[in-house]
Parts: C-alpha cells; sequence; structure tokens
C-alpha cells in the first residue's frame, strides 16, 4: 500500500495485522489474470502440459484431441497472460511454461488438487 491505512474500527487484530502486508493492485491482477485463463479446462489441460517441456502445436494438438487453430489460439491467450513462452524454429512455434515462481505454484497446486504425479519428477 502507497498510503498509510487508519482502521476506523480496531476490534479485531486480523485487519491491524494485515495492514503494510496486502498484494498491490498490480500483483493482484496478475494472479487474478492467471488464475482467469487457467478457468477454462482446455488452457489448465494445455499449461499443465507445457510445464513439463516444449513443445509444437502440432504435438500439443495430438495430445489434447484439438485442432491446431483451437489449441493456437489458447496458447495465444495463455501466452498473454504471462504462463507460457514461445520461440520459433522455422516455420514452427514450440511452447513451454513461463519460469516463474507463480508458473511454478501453479503447475504443483494442479497436481495437489489432481492428485497427480508429476511425470518429470517420477
Amino acid at each position: 500500500m502507497s498510503h498509510p491505512c487508519i482502521l476506523p474500527h480496531h476490534h479485531d487484530d486480523i485487519a491491524q495485522a494485515l495492514v503494510g502486508h496486502i498484494p498491490s493492485t498490480q500483483q493482484i491482477a496478475s494472479v487474478a489474470e492467471a488464475m482467469k485463463q487457467l478457468g477454462d479446462p482446455s488452457r489448465l489441460q494445455i499449461f499443465w502440459i507445457l510445464c513439463h517441456g516444449e513443445l509444437c502445436v502440432a504435438n500439443l494438438a495430438a495430445l489434447v484431441d484439438m485442432s491446431s487453430p483451437a489449441v493456437s489460439h489458447h496458447l495465444k491467450l495463455l501466452k498473454t497472460s504471462g504462463l507460457v513462452i514461445s520461440r520459433r524454429e522455422g516455420k514452427e512455434m514450440h511452447y513451454r511454461a513461463a519460469d516463474t515462481p507463480l508458473v511454478d505454484m501453479l503447475h504443483h497446486f494442479i497436481e495437489e488438487i489432481v492428485q497427480i504425479t508429476c511425470p518429470v519428477r517420477e
């Protein structure tokens, strides 16, 4: 918070403890955007797959049983939100999960919720 917070009521310690520790609007917006993108089952599945390595659109489309244009649409949204990155190799685009703390936490969170083991950690 950029300005001091004066609480109008002083009947709980929780509010006082949070003063100065509340994430910024920008931080919250970043997480909200990531969660919004992962709210779509197809994007969530694509994101989880890309957490395990780099894939071209055609191979990713085959893994999720979708058309390449549909996968490309989802990838564009994931990339815009900072969850995946891409690189060009000739005419093909290759995608992988971004190397950020948020992506790492989301990857492990998905695996905890679904109760699956990451194939890379086996």
